[in-house]
């Protein structure tokens, strides 16, 4: 009887340790997103506040993304040497302090420093996030413990948007600033008080050399390849949207008020449910099925975005806010699936994700101002285009294959 008992408590371990190591990424998504996205909601205030034009004032979100992109392989390559638990929490911590100092900023250069070097702060959480998922969760439920993750960034990613939009009803950019800041903070610490200690993680140092020869080897994987382009795509896409999404609802035709605008983010909640229900559906139907999907949905929901008129806006924004995580989280937990080296894998995805947010989210403020929505609307679609050939790579090159080459021992970063 006492046998019986001790291999059924062994048994639920395992489960047990999933579901804390679940929760506590969902906590992580929760404070990073919140903190990457505070100040997307305020560029319209920012472009007044300080007398700059769209595209300048989007530097607030993508100088945060674009160093954050920067950071995301150093990132990798420390937590293989400390360990991931470590390197998320410090990053966490790190960049709530200075979120806390963001409303001090008396020029929008200190402001836009600032968000830089909280973007590099940031990277520790997405850098690292997808393989301790991979290292502690059992393959069977990758998929599911991966959109779990990426719920916690959609609501993480709302809040932080939110917030600050609601603050600006009875209030200045700077309160909502430090609104939202506080509100990562205390993220910050239930994130760090749930996080359990790796049970799959092996410390594995590696020279420079040895790292180039790595990641290279990821780069020579035909499928992870077209991910990495694919994150670049979805990403970018998906900032320019959100970027600019702002200034069309407090400009003619709709003229809302700043409090109200920012409100629209809460369609976010759209991606939470997406997030979810495309891992689990990924684990049971495949990955290209549920990613086609997904896209096409994306495609549609911008392209219900251009009439003047408020309730196809929101439904486009929502059709392609739900695409877009669905795509996000199979994208993803394709990664994971075929890489033998996670750690570099997932490294090489979210640097291409995070430079896709930098790039084109400042690059499409140029198509904003030459052509307003509609050259906003031209830009992605051309980026959709680009993907579907990706995605046509992934389908008929047989990327579900195998694994990418098996990494020696030692070189994960």
């Amino acid at each position: 009887m006492t046998s019986v008992a001790a291999r059924t408590t062994l048994d639920r371990r395992p489960d047990t340790h999933e579901k804390r190591v679940t929760l506590a990424l969902f906590a992580a998504g929760l404070t990073t997103f919140a903190a990457m996205y505070s100040t997307q909601s305020l560029l319209p205030s920012l472009s007044a506040a300080f007398d700059v034009p769209p595209a300048h004032a989007a530097l607030a979100v993508s100088l945060t993304t674009g160093f954050l992109a920067l950071a995301i392989i150093p990132a990798g390559v420390l937590s293989a040497r400390i360990g991931r638990t470590r390197v998320m929490i410090g990053s966490a911590v790190l960049a709530s302090v200075l979120g806390l100092l963001l409303p001090l900023a008396s020029t929008l250069n200190i402001l836009l420093t600032l968000r830089a070097v909280q973007g590099i702060a940031l990277a520790g959480v997405p850098a690292v996030a997808m393989a301790y998922l991979a290292e502690e969760i059992g393959a069977g439920g990758l998929g599911a413990a991966m959109g779990v993750y990426i719920a916690g960034t959609t609501i993480g990613g709302l809040a932080g948007r939110l917030i600050p939009a609601l603050a600006l009803g009875v209030t200045s950019w700077r309160w909502a600033e430090l609104a939202v800041s506080v509100a990562t903070t205390l993220c910050t610490v239930w994130f760090a008080r749930a996080l359990p200690p790796s049970r799959g993680f092996t410390a594995r140092p590696a020279g420079f050399g040895a790292l180039l020869g790595d990641l290279g080897r990821q780069l020579r994987h035909r499928g992870l390849l077209s991910l990495f382009g694919l994150a670049f795509l979805l990403m970018g896409s998906f900032v320019s949207l959100y970027n600019y999404l702002g200034y069309r609802l407090t400009h003619r035709p709709f003229d809302l008020p700043a409090a109200v605008a920012g409100s629209v983010f809460v369609l976010y909640l759209a991606g939470t449910v997406a997030s979810a229900y495309a891992g689990r559906l990924a684990d049971r139907r495949g990955h290209p099925r549920i990613l086609i999907a997904a896209l096409a949905l994306m495609a549609l929901g911008v392209l219900v975005t251009i009439p003047d008129h408020l309730g196809t806006v929101l439904l486009g924004v929502l059709l392609f806010t739900t695409g877009f995580f669905g795509a996000h989280t199979v994208a993803s937990a394709w990664v994971g699936t075929l890489a033998e080296n996670r750690g570099a894998a997932s490294s090489l995805y979210m640097f291409a994700y995070y430079l896709g947010s930098a790039v084109i989210g400042s690059g499409a403020g140029i198509a904003y101002a030459a052509g307003g929505w509609s050259g906003l609307v031209a830009c992605v679609s051309l980026l959709f285009g680009l993907a579907a050939i990706l995605v046509g790579a992934l389908t008929f090159a047989g990327a579900n294959s195998g694994p990418a080459v098996p990494t020696p021992t030692g070189t994960a970063p």
